[in-house]
């Protein structure tokens, strides 16, 4: 069956401009222009923008999207199971704060108690869920599985007091490394201010720390490309910088 731009936009719950932009930026081209000049979109284009509806859902970038569909080794049933396996890990997070607001309408209404640590419970295992979703093939063939599994014991355990403190420590990290990247010095008082938060902050999700670990960290956010957008969205080649700081904190730079 074919579809004109109205009728997909009605078809899929999408705005016929959102369909024009796709077609702006070749995302989702048409399959033809009629002679009337409509956009005309078959069986192919419909299972293409429900593929790119899917990644939306995921909070995936258009730009990743398009880098992602238009890889000669793309795979849309692989890219199918992914899907679904992601939107069950969403599920399971909003059943768990689902769960915890549940509990914490019994707690205030003294039909139940519930400890400073459960109230937490959801965004903790959230925390862990995403941290394994971005990073977990990375770090765990890093570190091993034995040391994922503890640190994601003790983000578990944490009270409140230190999930409040390690969300604190994540902000500082980020906006004194803003402050400290301007100077350009990463042996500056500022870059080491910035090297040692990042050592507090550290210190929450690890058991034992090392300075090998910490600039075999440093390293790692250089040169994996999420952990780098991650630094430089705000200042470019903030990422960098931080190794570096890290690198001098730690004692491993080279001299």
């Amino acid at each position: 069956m074919e579809y004109t731009v109205q009728k997909l936009g009605r078809l899929a719950g999408v705005s016929t401009r959102t369909l024009r932009y796709y077609d702006e930026i070749g995302l989702l081209k048409p399959a033809r222009i009629n002679s009337s000049g409509y956009r005309i979109y078959g069986e192919d284009e419909v299972n293409r923008l429900q593929q790119i509806l899917f990644f939306r859902e995921l909070d995936v970038s258009l730009d990743r999207i398009k880098e992602l569909m238009s890889s000669p080794s793309f795979n849309s049933s692989e890219a199918l199971k992914e899907h679904r396996e992601k939107l069950l890990d969403k599920r399971r997070q909003l059943d768990r704060l689902i769960a915890n607001v549940e509990r914490t309408i019994q707690y205030q209404e003294g039909r139940m108690n519930m400890t400073d640590q459960q109230k937490f419970e959801g965004f903790k295992q959230q925390l862990i869920d995403d941290n394994e979703q971005k990073y977990g093939k990375e770090i765990r063939e890093k570190y091993g599985d034995a040391a994922i599994e503890r640190s994601n014991a003790k983000v578990k355990n944490m009270t409140k007091e230190q999930y409040e403190e390690v969300s604190r420590l994540a902000d500082e990290v980020l906006s004194t490394l803003g402050q400290a990247y301007q100077t350009g010095d990463p042996a500056g008082e500022l870059a080491q201010k910035t090297a040692d938060l990042h050592k507090q902050w550290l210190t929450y999700y690890w058991s034992d720390y090392s300075k090998e670990a910490h600039a075999g960290l440093a390293q790692m956010y250089v040169d994996d490309e999420r952990f780098k957008a991650y630094y430089d969205a705000k200042q470019p080649g903030a990422a960098e910088f931080l190794r570096d700081a890290i690198l001098v904190y730690t004692g491993m730079a080279k001299s």
